[in-house]
């Protein structure tokens, strides 16, 4: 395994939940995935810990995605596990999100694959209908992987095609974030979780009638605004190995938000453009340019760090069950480990170990665990992390059962709906050709 990047080399981007890849360079990476492993798992064999040296010692890799505050927690909680565990030690390597599954790839496929990994739900199901991941439910069923504190739509958001691929380590879920600040000092009232879209939309036009500024970011480019709007209309993003909607919904959805900016409801093209990148720094309600942005619940610390108005969070619009517990990242262990069952026992000991949840935080998301969810949340000072717990936790009871985990193609399919809807947003499209042409782009990404 190569050694850490330097901390230098570390940027700030690696705290992103979204990883932008080639998608022919991983998929010329993974195809070679698919040709390594039988060789990989031939000299290998999954759950044999005896690979260890004659003295009983087991040294495991493990490769994260983080900054520099990240790999210092991580190693801390490793170096707890070595204390309890003196057999035990870790080559530990990390680098910034940007180019983390290239070379995450890059390993599996050289046959120097980490034995404990991170991942997130864009790249789950490429790497387990791969067989590069092993299966953790043996594991779970014998109590040797404990989820019995984890929300069940968590943990089992980590299932792909009935094997348990990966271990939630971290709890998030959409978070429509508003100024507060501007909506107090012209005496308007807050968005609340549960209004209709319509009724979101109408009170965005008033806001911008109002203010001056545009009530609401366009959300028409966002996959996660859609995928709750379509799990609100009783479908989903994808149906076991298809995708869960048509191009009429696709079309549907581009027209509401047509009439929305047709009210004054959203901002131009251009500023819309602007919310649509994913750098936490332009989102519009910090900007100035919007009074609300589409985003994850857990990015609320990160965005009042660029705005000196107080926000406030809610639900997306609509029925707040359609929103689930979504795994912020995944712990996984590769097939063909020598150590498969120390590295079971390590993640383990990560996510249910109070004092390694004490160490960790909320660095990766909320704890999975509930009880260590609720003694970090404890500890928390930070006024806007408290708030977004507070959410969380509120919202966690709404919550309906989670999604299976997006398919292979997931990461194309938000690229591509960004430009559809660009498409609508400049009118260089109607709503119904715009449909059309990503309907058949994301039919390709997913065969």
């Amino acid at each position: 395994m190569h050694p850490a990047t330097s901390p230098t080399a570390n940027a700030s981007a690696a705290r992103s939940h979204r990883t932008h890849v080639s998608r022919r360079g991983l998929f010329r990476r993974l195809t070679a995935v698919a040709v390594t492993l039988p060789l990989v798992l031939g000299a290998a064999a999954c759950g044999d810990d005896s690979g260890g040296g004659s003295d009983g010692k087991v040294e495991l890799s493990i490769f994260w995605w983080g900054g520099d505050a990240r790999a210092t927690l991580t190693e801390q909680a490793l170096d707890l596990y070595t204390s309890r565990n003196p057999n035990v030690t870790f080559k530990k390597t990390w680098q910034a999100n940007q180019g983390y599954f290239d070379k995450l790839a890059t390993l599996t496929a050289g046959g120097d694959p980490p034995d404990i990994f991170q991942i997130d739900d864009n790249y789950l199901t490429e790497y387990a209908s791969r067989n590069a991941t092993l299966d953790l439910t043996r594991y779970k069923d014998d109590g040797k992987l404990d989820v019995s504190k984890f929300p069940e739509s968590l943990w089992q958001y980590g299932v792909v095609d009935g094997k348990l691929a990966g271990v939630a380590f971290g709890e998030n879920t959409q978070g429509l974030v508003y100024n507060k600040s501007l909506l107090t000092k012209h005496d308007l009232p807050e968005p609340t979780t549960g209004m209709s879209w319509e009724d979101f939309i109408a009170w965005a036009a008033n806001v911008t009638k109002t203010t001056k500024i545009p009530g609401t970011q366009d959300p028409s480019a966002d996959y996660k605004a859609f995928w709750v709007w379509l799990r609100q209309q009783g479908k989903d993003l994808y149906k076991g190995k298809e995708l869960g909607f048509t191009a009429e919904d696709v079309t549907r959805w581009f027209e509401l938000w047509k009439g929305a900016r047709a009210q004054g409801a959203t901002p131009t093209p251009d500023v819309i453009h602007e919310g649509n990148q994913t750098d936490i720094t332009k989102q519009l309600v910090v900007t100035g340019k919007a009074g609300t942005s589409f985003v994850w619940a857990n990015q609320l610390p990160e965005l009042k760090k660029n705005t000196s108005d107080e926000l406030g969070v809610v639900a997306y619009p609509g029925d707040p069950s359609a929103q689930w517990a979504r795994a912020s990242m995944y712990l996984s262990v590769f097939k063909g480990s020598d150590h498969a069952d120390v590295a079971v026992d390590v993640i383990n000991f990560l996510a249910n170990d109070p004092e390694a949840g004490k160490i960790l935080g909320t660095d990766r998301g909320l704890p999975s665990n509930l009880d260590i969810r609720k003694a970090v949340a404890e500890s928390v000072t930070d006024p806007a992390m408290k708030l977004s717990i507070q959410v969380e936790n509120e919202l966690g009871t709404k919550f309906g059962p989670s999604p299976q985990v997006p398919l292979k193609g997931h990461s194309k399919i938000r690229t591509e709906l960004v430009k559809a809807a660009e498409e609508v947003q400049y009118d260089r499209q109607t709503p119904a050709q715009a449909a059309a042409a990503f309907l058949e782009i994301c039919k390709t990404a997913i065969a």
